[in-house]
């Protein structure tokens, strides 16, 4: 069949041309897949887990690592705000509440004064990216932990100066997990404060050749997290400071297929309720853990086994792991309400600033 020009219909009819342009695009849109119709909508998750650099941190982990002959991360030293609101764009993701990364944490191995100065410069670098993109970005603030006073004076800062979200906590420091008694002085602060503590895993200085062939990263950084959820547990850190509320990464290390075990060592201890009010199961069940990395299934059943839906969100471990990981969370199976939960729902809970961000 043969269609003729008609040049009285192209004549001064555009909004006709532009009407069935229309109904063709949304005819294309149909016929694209559900995946890509998804990454046009308005960016809608949060992301717990998500790793920031100022560029005099950078240069200090460069040289670092450089003295170490470890190898460059890929993504790591190339990295800058814009670029991650570029590819948080891409994921569908509205807002990244930012951290450091694990080792060698802040202090470069100089020292509690220059650990309180690099923190200071995080915390600053932090706070500009949130007010150069508004609603992009939350803080949870790094504190140097190796001076109590000066800690306590971060804290302070962190939270009446630059309104942080939170505050971000190694596992460890110096070999000191967070259940020492040394701490008792920064967790009754963020205790006082209602604080939402994120903790981030790093490679212990005890334990980086225990890594049987891989880099210690891939075994040592969920053990240890493993290894400070129990001191915090053990130390009653969880039952005397009630009122900080807890998020650890990673599914929580190794702790989804370890609490069992942990229980059946301390859970019929005549002393339990000093350190454990709620059992040993309880404690775990009240802790909030993020999906970085760990959004595979077995990961997930154990970690949907100890926890409610309610104490898990979503993160990423950017720029060490994609943005994309909610693909894995969309087939497990889960029911729509609680993938949105975990996508959003439980961050704006934890953190209600989120809502408006």
């Amino acid at each position: 069949m043969l269609f003729h020009h008609c040049p009285v219909c192209d004549s001064g009819n555009a909004s006709r041309r532009q009407f069935l342009a229309g109904l063709g695009a949304v005819g294309a849109a149909t016929m694209l897949p559900a995946s890509a119709v998804l990454s046009q909508a308005a960016p809608k998750l949060i992301d717990t887990h998500h790793h920031f650099y100022p560029p005099s941190y950078l240069q200090m982990s460069k040289e670092w690592e450089g003295a170490r002959k470890i190898p460059p991360f890929p993504g790591v030293f190339d990295w800058t705000p814009a670029r991650s609101i570029e590819l948080m764009d891409k994921n569908g993701i509205r807002t990244a509440v930012v951290s450091l990364a694990s080792t060698p944490g802040l202090w470069f191995d100089a020292g509690a004064e220059a650990a309180g100065k690099t923190a200071r410069i995080c915390q600053d670098f932090a706070a500009e990216m949130r007010r150069d993109y508004p609603g992009r970005f939350g803080i949870f603030a790094p504190l140097s932990m190796m001076n109590i006073d000066v800690t306590l004076k971060e804290i302070e800062y962190v939270f009446d100066v630059l309104k942080a979200d939170g505050i971000n906590l190694q596992t460890n420091y110096g070999d000191k997990w967070l259940g020492d008694p040394l701490y008792k002085p920064v967790l009754e602060e963020l205790n006082r404060r209602k604080a939402v503590v994120y903790v981030h895993p790093l490679v212990a200085a005890c334990c980086g050749q225990l890594s049987v062939g891989t880099f210690p990263a891939v075994i040592e950084v969920p053990h240890d997290t493993t290894r400070t959820v129990t001191s915090l547990l053990l130390s009653g850190s969880f039952a005397r400071y009630r009122d900080i509320q807890w998020l650890f990464s990673h599914a929580g290390g190794t702790i989804p297929m370890m609490a069992g075990r942990i229980d059946a060592f301390y859970g019929q201890r005549p002393n339990l309720k000093e350190f454990a009010p709620d059992g040993i199961m309880g404690e775990f069940r009240r802790l909030y853990y993020d999906t970085a990395n760990a959004t595979s299934a077995p990961a997930m059943a154990a970690l949907l086994k100890l926890v409610p839906v309610s104490q898990i969100t979503y993160g990423t471990d950017y720029p060490y792991f994609p943005l994309d990981q909610n693909k894995n969370l969309q087939q497990l199976g889960l029911a729509a309400a609680d993938v949105q939960s975990i996508e959003s729902g439980n961050a704006t809970r934890l953190i209600p600033r989120l809502k408006a961000a």
